[in-house]
């Protein structure tokens, strides 16, 4: 072994922290193969390495004998006699089996197996140093890409953001300050590995956490996050102390809370509600700022059925219906969302009551009356007093005769109406 390596075992030792003793150990167990390849089959052979000079050598039990007939396990009694002056033959004796140019293969097989065993043990640092963080927020810098998967460099060890854990809307580029959220530390066949996600839910929950001290101590609890990464978050919070507003504290003064986290999601949109047992307050708070006409709950199917005016439909649906998906997933409740066209029917009746008072008035049919009435002529004082018999007869398609009888029958009513008591 050369000084190099006896230099790489100070190094690796001092500034990874990885055991002199564990260097040697993996180093001498790769030598160890590597003789085996130079020597052949000897019996019990064994590598010895000096920690200080790095000097290698190879050992070999072998059986003295009179004549040698298999070189791996035996030794003449001659040569034995130059090693041990007693030695008696059919006795072992160890002996040094190092072959030629053996310092130059060892040198090089040592440099190997200590790189895989560092590897190897950084691994290991790594899943110990890990394994109790996922759920936490890391900070690193996009160091390479995978593909579409991001490698975030932490420091010591590197974590893979993969791609179903990017957000879409977001751009990444080599040397970019990042913070995630580690998702887990996996033990898998090529070592441990570091997920970490900016788009998890929790990232979200963190951040807040970590921003919010009312969250962080307690005082206000998150009940529920429905996040569609890069877009939208809605996040339902609680207080059990009616002092405090759990909206308020997450929102802060002048929005000052809700600003930091919304600046480090890159300006995703985040709505936060007011968490309430009941579900229809909650779903109404969720759906804000569309204005809620009814909610109509089914128990049995966990369904939600909302009605709102024509004018709140796209507002309350969302664009390409996210708001009514992420109240869903906030609630955990099926969302179906409907124009409200009680409004229509009260219309409708009204016109329909109005075309049988006519009828009965004008001592027509419910469709003629019917016909007077979708367009405009909604009493007998706009028939009396605002329309001609020639406007009747345009409009229902009949001869003047009949119009006039029906104009003359609207102006007796009318004058029925205004004529005083008697």
């Amino acid at each position: 072994m050369n000084s190099d390596i006896l230099a790489g075992l100070d190094f690796f030792e001092r500034e990874k922290g990885i055991k002199r003793d564990v260097l040697l150990e993996a180093i001498n167990t790769a030598v160890l193969t590597a003789a085996r390849k130079a020597v052949g089959p000897a019996k019990d052979l064994r590598v010895e390495i000096d920690s200080k000079s790095g000097e290698i050598k190879a050992f070999a039990k072998l059986t003295v004998v009179e004549k040698v007939e298999n070189k791996h396990d035996e030794i003449s009694f001659k040569t034995a006699k130059m090693f041990k002056s007693d030695i008696q033959l059919g006795e072992e004796i160890e002996v040094p089996v190092t072959p030629k140019d053996f310092g130059r293969i060892a040198a090089q097989t040592a440099k190997q197996a200590m790189m895989q065993r560092i590897r190897l043990a950084e691994k290991e640092m790594i899943y110990d140093e890990f394994k109790d963080r996922a759920g936490e927020i890391v900070s690193g810098t996009v160091r390479r890409f995978d593909r579409s998967d991001v490698i975030v460099d932490l420091g010591k060890f590197e974590a893979l953001m993969p791609n179903r854990e990017r957000v879409q809307t977001e751009d990444y580029n080599v040397g970019d300050r990042v913070r995630a959220y580690v998702v887990a530390v996996e033990n898998g066949a090529r070592g441990p590995e570091i997920i970490v996600s900016r788009s998890h839910p929790n990232f979200v929950r963190r951040l807040f956490e970590m921003e919010v001290s009312e969250i962080n101590d307690g005082t206000v609890e998150i009940k529920g996050i429905a996040r569609e990464a890069g877009y939208r978050t809605k996040i339902a919070v609680f207080s059990a102390n009616e002092k405090v507003d759990p909206v308020g504290a997450c929102v802060g003064m002048r929005g000052s809370r809700v600003k930091n986290i919304v600046r480090e999601l890159n300006n995703e949109k985040v709505d936060i509600i007011r968490w309430s047992a009941d579900m229809k307050e909650l779903v109404i708070e969720a759906l804000k700022p569309a204005k809620i006409k009814s909610v109509t709950l089914d128990e049995a199917k966990k369904a939600v059925l909302i009605r709102v005016d024509e004018d709140q439909l796209s507002l309350a649906i969302g664009k390409r219906g996210q708001n009514a998906r992420l109240t869903s997933r906030l609630t955990g409740w099926e969302i179906n969302i409907e124009q409200d066209k009680s409004a229509e029917k009260i219309f409708e009746g009204k016109k329909e009551h109005a075309a049988l008072a006519f009828a009965e008035a004008l001592k027509v049919t419910p469709e003629v009356a019917a016909k007077l009435v979708s367009v405009g002529m909604t009493n007998v004082e706009v028939i009396a007093t605002g329309s001609e018999a020639q406007d009747i007869a345009d409009v229902l398609q009949i001869d003047l005769a009949e119009a006039t009888a029906i104009h003359a029958a609207a102006v007796q009513e009318y004058e029925k109406s205004v004529s005083p008591a008697k």
